[in-house]
């Protein structure tokens, strides 16, 4: 083992029951590298990662840290090792200080036996490593006030106050905007600078390239290979990651949209977040929703979709104007809503699979189990989810095929309108390249889809015309076959409507 191996794992076996989950998996991270880390959902990258981090234990193979054979990992000899991991799903306490929470569970004390805490010391002592990470808060601040850009910056400076030699990092830009993943690259930058290790797990491929130094790529809980960024094209590191070659990660199909089915007028929220907001959207027209975290994409679906109350404005569908004042007035609508957050808005995390996707049309087949049990599988075939059952707990799928159920529930209701919120989020290039072809076909079958996306080339490759929201408000639209060949320009664009006043 050369000097400059921080860690090694070799040979790492995982099962869960008949389910072979890892397969000769390895990884070797440098001191002071930005290793990149990708494979698609249920590749077996988190398994590994949780093996690295003491919290799942390996059946076989190797771990090597710093040259010492490390036989058993715990999460308590991970932190003594200097292992940090940052989490895709943010684990802070909301209702502690920051400083509360970078020392959770090792809090200075003046007497402990009387439980007083030195406060003094542990202010003193946050700041030193939130000056570290660049944030700009204070130790006394409550984290439920922070922004999710800040939260993560905190969850790094917990991480580095338990003396971390590398920081695992796990999708962690899923819920930054772009001036937030410019800060948070800048601290991974700065962190290798001094002598940090970092993995990166993404599925963004422009991140990999801009941050990684080297990248491993795993698929189907197995190893495929190892090779510095420079040396891979976009395309290579797909072809890796799905084991077959995607020719066209963006297969839009030519339609001819027909007639207006959604009209909205001057929509308005009770909230102030959404201002006179106007646009039309046709039968088998693809319309996409740009701008900013924040810019009102998300809250304007929501009140399409009843979640939100409506101050003022007026929703016609199908040349017939309607009251949406709930989901449930929605679904009567044909409307169906794929939610951003899937884990706490479109999934009920304690049931089956087949419970999930059916649930939408229980008053169908209300006590006909036989029939609920056939259109589940019928869906799980549909849109290809992998699991081994259908009852099985929906929460031991990967996140893309979660992603697959909530979009099967919908199918199941025949919407007419089908709103599609980040509908590719923290999934990978196999997944989205299938929902993709899924939002062709309700296309091709005269279906009206909205689509909300942070990622400017996913619109320009799915949509017929994309809206730029900016405050509250639509800035201008983009009809994408006038840029088919100057995408670049079309960008530009679009960023221009989004940021400039």
């Amino acid at each position: 083992m050369t000097d400059d191996i921080l860690f090694s794992m070799t040979n790492i076996e995982k099962s869960f029951g008949n389910v072979h989950v890892l397969k000769q998996a390895q990884l070797e991270v440098r001191k002071g590298e930005i290793h990149a880390f990708m494979g698609e959902n249920g590749a077996g990258k988190s398994t590994l990662m949780n093996i690295l981090a003491g919290l799942l234990p390996k059946d076989d193979g190797k771990i090597v840290f710093e040259g010492k054979e490390i036989k058993k990992m715990t999460p308590e000899l991970a932190t003594e090792l200097g292992i940090g991991f940052v989490h895709q799903e943010l684990n802070l306490a909301e209702d502690l200080t920051v400083a509360e929470n970078v020392f959770i569970g090792r809090l200075p004390y003046l007497n402990q036996f009387l439980g007083i805490v030195d406060f003094k010391k542990l202010n003193e002592e946050t700041q030193y490593w939130l000056n570290m990470v660049g944030v700009h808060v204070s130790p006394t601040d409550l984290v439920s006030k922070l922004s999710t850009a800040n939260k993560q910056l905190i969850e790094i400076a917990k991480a580095l106050s338990l003396n971390a030699k590398v920081i695992i990092f796990d999708e962690p830009t899923t819920s930054l905007s772009d001036k937030d993943v410019e800060v948070l690259f800048i601290i991974i930058r700065r962190l290798k600078e001094k002598g940090f290790s970092s993995i990166y797990i993404s599925h963004r491929m422009k991140e990999i390239f801009d941050l990684g130094e080297r990248i491993t790529i795993m698929r189907d809980g197995e190893y495929i290979a190892t090779d510095k960024v420079e040396n891979l094209s976009e395309h290579q590191i797909i072809t890796m990651l799905v084991g077959r070659e995607i020719k066209d990660l963006y297969p839009k199909q030519a339609t001819e949209p027909g007639e207006i089915y959604l009209k909205v007028q001057n929509l308005t929220d009770k909230l102030g977040k959404i201002k006179d907001v106007s646009f039309e959207a046709k039968r088998g027209e693809v319309l996409g929703f740009a701008g900013l975290v924040g810019s009102g994409r998300t809250e304007t679906m929501r009140l399409l979709f009843g979640a939100d109350s409506l101050k003022s404005g007026e929703i016609v569908i199908d040349n017939r104007r309607v009251m949406i004042k709930s989901p449930v007035d929605a679904i009567k609508n044909g409307i169906g809503l794929l939610t951003e957050d899937r884990k706490h808005q479109g999934l009920f995390a304690g049931l089956s699979i087949r419970d999930n996707i059916t649930i939408t049309t229980l008053r169908r087949f209300l006590l006909n189990d036989k029939a609920l049990t056939k259109m589940a599988d019928d869906s799980v075939k549909e849109v290809n989810i992998k699991t081994s059952r259908i009852d099985n707990p929906v929460s031991s799928l990967s996140g893309g095929n979660q992603q697959k159920v909530v979009l099967a529930k919908w199918l199941n209701t025949d919407s007419q309108l089908y709103i599609f919120d980040e509908p590719t989020k923290g999934i990978d290039v196999g997944a989205k390249s299938e929902i993709y072809a899924i939002i062709n076909q309700l296309a091709l079958r005269g279906k009206t889809i909205l689509i909300v996306s942070s990622e400017i080339p996913e619109l320009l490759g799915i949509c017929d015309r994309i809206n730029v929201f900016r405050e509250g408000e639509i800035t201008g639209t983009v009809r994408v076959s006038d840029y088919l060949t100057r995408k670049d320009e079309a960008q530009e664009i679009i960023m221009k409507y989004a940021t400039t006043s």
